[in-house]
């Protein structure tokens, strides 16, 4: 009896770990579909900031992303369904991709310190010489 729990109890488990989708021929590599779901909530995030550009322009987001990376949108669903049936492999993606936009945000906060930084500067380099302008010029007076 007890062999016979031990037999069910393997079973169960293996039956567990059975992949519910075969993986496709035309599978998207992980490291493509990680960059092509970022640059999909990136440009998805700026299309809810600014609707209208979006709409005017006739931009999809998605359209516009698997064109970028060469991928047509059955193969990308194709592939996100599968990666999706693994859910510790998706989850995983999903890690990277947020891991990717925090170094991203990052990068571009970094980069407007230094933008901001430069432009304080040439104000006050431009303030400098109008004050020394004026000065001159009170100076020539009589």
């Amino acid at each position: 009896m007890k062999n016979l729990w031990v037999i069910l109890l393997a079973i169960l488990l293996f039956s567990c770990g059975e992949k519910l989708l075969d993986k496709p021929e035309d599978l998207i590599p992980k490291d493509k579909m990680i960059n092509i779901l970022r640059d999909i909530t990136i440009l998805n995030s700026a299309r809810s900031i600014s609707v209208t550009v979006f709409h005017d322009q006739k931009i999809d987001p998605t359209t516009f992303v698997l064109s970028k990376y060469e991928v047509d949108s059955l193969q990308f669903v194709i592939s996100d369904r599968y990666y999706a049936s693994l859910p510790n492999e998706y989850e995983a993606m999903y890690v990277e991709v947020e891991k990717q936009l925090e170094q991203k945000e990052e990068y571009v906060s970094e980069a407007k310190k230094i933008k901001d930084s430069l432009e304080l500067e040439r104000k006050l380099k431009q303030s400098k010489k109008m004050k020394e302008k004026l000065k001159k010029s009170m100076d020539s007076l009589p």
